[in-house]
């Protein structure tokens, strides 16, 4: 309840601070040595709040859920206490505009997600939080490199620098760092594999995790550094990189059977959208999509998890089917969430995507981009009504003997919450954020091919689907092009054992061949040798032995005479 009510006011403040365009900055003296102070800096701006007070009720919901879905778990206060830790980690970087306060929350994000990642302590869940943490620290190294580059400016507070340095070199190389870091964290190629990895943690966790959380924080932080790197190179390659990702995403989840991984896809997809209509220029329309996204998004998650519960955590979408009879309420709610993520008109997600695509269609991208954009849409079409076929009209592969009900009435009121907004919210934050309406002019052609590829798709989906259930599934015809697309272009192969096995394995060889080996033996080993030989001589020499004395004087005498026999 207190989330849900810091919600509500966080989201009043937003709406009253866009209305009459505040800022407000607030620093807090923590301590001063000397003459050195050291401050906590936040900032609170319609944006700041609005994405706190979406990312607080969802959080709220999903904690409520978790009392019913987590319910058999010996440590769920223990879980609840981890998911919390992980909200306040999101607060931190969503409220700072400082670097280095933005760091902890950035930092915080990837070591709570670790050990919500690997919460069933198993082989497989160690595997994708390894995979997990070790893709982000990739991104928290470049952060750390543009907070030690940003010493050259005397403060850590970037939003005051945007504007007046967007030529300066330094400025670049930052925000290169910036967008190298939001790439990780956002799961962009080649850093995408760790996304479907982490459906190993719990499905609350990742309805949190994939709505508006973990995932969402490197679009977040690309629409605070937009003024800087909008119009110049690092726009367009992140503009050809998140297009990819998107394709990729939107391909590899047509082929995909894990329910989880289907909706992770999805979401990979998503970000692929926001980040690239964020190379655009159009930060306003990414973050219209980042809140939008996360309503459908979590409930999506919620109804997924309600399934896999009743499926005794069965998550291949071949053993279920005919959920319309025996899970009605559950299935329309994920139906009208996969509605909204396909753009159906005048849900959460029309508003957002359907706005994206035709600034799209009026902005200059040439013809691979344009056609990125326009398939990638199809596609996510696609999958989404695959999936409404296999849970809607095959036939129930599960044991005859297994119960499936809609008989949660926590899970069922956490859903409906959501529904809600998944159906208002984009018409509510579109007469929001943007007050006046755009008349966006375009030809019958292009005004009607966004419906049209959604139109395709959809039936593309629905006819793939209808392929499977003869004696075999059709797409093994096509095999290798359903592996490759299946296992993301291979990327988790390169992310595990081309970017870890192999470094380390050489990593050891040239350890105990050079630096445990000749290293060794003709450095310090060597050293070692001589110095002992050393102390041993002058240690005998300082006994003041006489017969040592007398030997030593004969020995130096011998020398000399030896010397002037053979050269005078």
């Amino acid at each position: 309840m207190f989330l849900m009510f810091c919600s509500l006011s966080s989201f009043f403040f937003g709406v009253y601070y866009l209305m009459n365009d505040f800022v407000y900055f607030f620093e807090w003296e923590i301590f001063s040595i000397n003459s050195s102070m050291i401050f906590m800096v936040v900032i609170f701006d319609w944006i700041s709040l609005l994405f706190m007070s979406f990312v607080l009720f969802i959080s709220s919901l999903v904690i409520y859920y978790s009392k019913d879905y987590m319910s058999g778990d010996f440590f769920i206060n223990r879980f609840i206490l981890l998911v919390l830790l992980f909200v306040f980690s999101m607060m931190m970087l969503i409220l700072s505009p400082n670097l280095i306060s933005i760091l902890l929350g950035w930092d915080g994000l990837g070591l709570v997600s670790y050990c919500l990642v690997i919460y069933y302590q198993n082989v497989k869940s160690y595997n994708a939080g390894m995979l997990t943490a070790l893709s982000n620290r990739l991104g928290d190294v470049a952060f750390l490199m543009a907070i030690a580059w940003m010493l050259n400016y005397g403060s850590w507070n970037f939003l005051f620098y945007l504007d007046f340095m967007k030529n300066d070199f330094e400025m670049k190389m930052i925000c290169f760092m910036v967008i190298f870091a939001a790439m990780t964290k956002s799961a962009q190629i080649p850093f995408s594999s760790w996304l479907p990895a982490a459906m190993a943690a719990p499905t609350p966790v990742s309805a949190l995790v994939h709505s508006s959380t973990l995932v969402t924080a490197g679009v977040y932080l690309l629409i605070r550094f937009n003024p800087l790197f909008f119009g110049t190179i690092m726009s367009d390659m992140l503009l050809l990189i998140a297009c990819l990702t998107m394709f990729m995403a939107g391909l590899g989840a047509n082929f995909e059977f894990d329910l989880k991984k289907i909706i992770a896809l999805s979401t990979l997809s998503q970000l692929g959208l926001m980040m690239s209509i964020l190379a655009l220029g159009y930060y306003k329309l990414a973050f219209f999509h980042l809140l939008t996204h996360a309503l459908f998004k979590a409930l999506l998650f919620m109804c997924a998890g309600a399934i896999i519960h009743n499926m005794k955590n069965s998550q291949d979408i071949r053993d279920m089917g005919y959920f319309s009879v025996y899970m009605p309420f559950t299935i329309s709610c994920l139906n009208i969430a996969n509605l909204a993520l396909c753009g159906f008109p005048f849900l959460a997600g029309f508003y957002s995507k359907d706005l994206i695509l035709e600034m799209v269609l009026i902005s200059h991208v040439n013809l691979f981009i344009f056609f990125l954009f326009f398939f990638s849409t199809g596609l996510t079409v696609s999958y989404s009504f695959r999936l409404f076929y296999y849970l809607f009209m095959m036939n129930m592969n599960q044991s005859s003997f297994n119960s499936v009900s809609d008989l949660s009435f926590i899970m069922s009121k956490s859903m409906f919450s959501l529904l809600i907004f998944a159906i208002m919210g984009g018409a509510m934050l579109n007469w929001l954020i943007f007050p006046f309406s755009f008349m966006i002019s375009l030809t019958f052609f292009y005004k009607s091919l966004i419906l049209t590829v959604c139109f395709l798709g959809g039936i593309l989906g629905i006819l793939s689907s209808k392929l499977t259930i003869f004696s075999y599934n059709k797409s093994m015809n096509y095999y290798l092009f359903s592996f490759f697309s299946c296992s993301m272009w291979f990327m988790p192969l390169i992310s595990t054992v081309g970017m870890i096995f192999y470094p380390l394995k050489y990593g050891f060889k040239l350890f105990k061949f050079i630096d445990q080996g000749w290293t060794e033996f003709f450095g310090i080993q060597q050293i070692f040798s001589y110095f002992m030989g050393s102390s041993k001589y002058f240690q005998m020499v300082q006994f003041n032995n006489l017969k040592i004395h007398l030997m030593l004087f004969c020995f130096w005498v011998m020398i000399l005479f030896l010397f002037m026999f053979i050269f005078l």
